[in-house]
């Protein structure tokens, strides 16, 4: 064929045979489209909408849409007593319940001035670690999922399943938990309690080395994650992020240090954080906070006192009238709960801060110019949970 020849046979924009496209990067002005991520069905990675405008593969814009899982848990708060509102906080984070249970009864005792005795503190910090843990435990399975590879999922659930029978042997429930109440605990802990947790301490100082050797260290999941979805400290502050997402972008701030509550301040551990701020540092951030959570769990198991577990119990449950708020960190960061009593024996108002909301803000901007694989690498690192955003 001669150059001439091959010249006027050459496929460009202005040269194509009737149907045919070029691929979208070999065009100089891309046509943009839209497409839905989501809603899946409840029993999936979660009820969220993501409308992403793209250019090709390339994420031009991802705009969230929630709602498809909100069952107005603030307005029903009000018409509950706030023993009965204990149990609608399980239903925000599912994965956090026992951290949610914790904040509204934290919320009663700040404004009733209701002490806790050293037993049922020791038990809520023991309870709240163990699930931090249990919950990383499903994160990291679902992000190698999301990245391609369904073993960590199956790894990830092994040693998640024996928190969650010490959580059922405990209280009953393997998923929405309700256990704490003001002044302690509604049950004590069993005698099984300390032994099961122990062995629990063991077996993940061991496996943990699988999951690194598994995921952390594999060529292609660091090749998806660094240099992913970065923010900046400025960025991570300007939307509001908590936990681990506010973390890997070097700001160290965990509630249980820097606005301390139950006996945390009696425990020796660190707060890990990273500079980088992209969805790797998020990943390290996360598997280091299990192993701190195990140096939390092992001073306590050394430490659990005997007496009694939860301080007398009223009758009738009325705040003063006023307004209250606490917090704790979750293992997607700061929830807050902040209430407004009349006086009578159900609130007048109650506002849920959730770690999701605020950390899904972000989203767009972390996503903004990469492809649209990234932007399931991006979700998957803010480790989010659906109807705690919804509430």
């Amino acid at each position: 064929m001669t150059t001439q020849s091959a010249e006027k046979n050459r496929l460009d924009g202005d040269n194509l045979p009737e149907g045919f496209r070029l691929p979208l990067s070999a065009t100089e002005d891309a046509d943009e489209f839209f497409v839905n991520i989501g809603p899946q069905h409840p029993s999936t990675h979660g009820v969220l909408r993501i409308v992403v405008r793209l250019s090709g593969e390339t994420v031009v814009e991802a705009v969230p849409h929630l709602g498809y899982i909100h069952r107005g848990i603030e307005k029903m708060a009000e018409n509950q007593t706030y023993i009965q509102n204990i149990h609608l906080t399980d239903r925000l984070d599912y994965l956090s319940a026992f951290f949610n249970n914790l904040c509204f009864c934290m919320v009663v005792e700040k404004a009733m001035g209701i002490g806790v005795p050293e037993r049922g503190e020791y038990l809520r910090v023991m309870v709240c670690e163990l699930q931090r843990i249990q919950s990383h435990l499903l994160w990291w399975g679902v992000m190698g999922m999301d990245l391609g590879g369904f073993t960590p999922f199956l790894y990830g659930f092994r040693e998640r399943e024996m928190i969650t029978d010490i959580f059922e042997e405990m209280c009953g429930a393997r998923l929405t938990m309700n256990f704490f109440r003001p002044g302690g605990s509604c049950f004590d802990a069993p005698d099984t309690f300390i032994p099961r947790i122990k062995k629990f301490i063991t077996v993940l100082h061991k496996t943990i080395d699988e999951y690194n050797t598994l995921l952390s260290g594999n060529v292609i999941f660091l090749s998806r994650t660094e240099g992913v979805g970065v923010l900046s400290r400025k960025d991570a502050l300007g939307y509001g992020c908590s936990g681990a997402v506010l973390r890997a972008s070097g700001v160290s701030y965990d509630v249980r240090k820097n606005d301390t509550y139950s006996l945390y301040d009696q425990f020796d551990f660190d707060v890990p954080t990273s500079t980088q701020g992209d969805s790797l540092a998020r990943y390290t951030l996360k598997m280091e906070e299990m192993m701190q959570s195990l140096r939390i769990l092992e001073q306590a198991v050394e430490r659990f006192p005997d007496g009694p577990y939860r301080s007398q119990p009223k009758a009738v449950y009325k705040l003063p009238q006023g307004s209250y708020y606490s917090q704790v960190e979750t293992p997607r960061g700061l929830l807050g709960i902040y209430i407004v009593s009349d006086g009578g024996t159900k609130p007048y108002r109650v506002k849920y801060r959730s770690p999701n909301f605020s950390n899904l803000s972000a989203l767009n901007h972390a996503a903004k110019g990469l492809k649209l694989a990234d932007l399931v690498t991006i979700m998957s690192s803010m480790d989010f949970v659906i109807p705690d955003m919804d509430k």
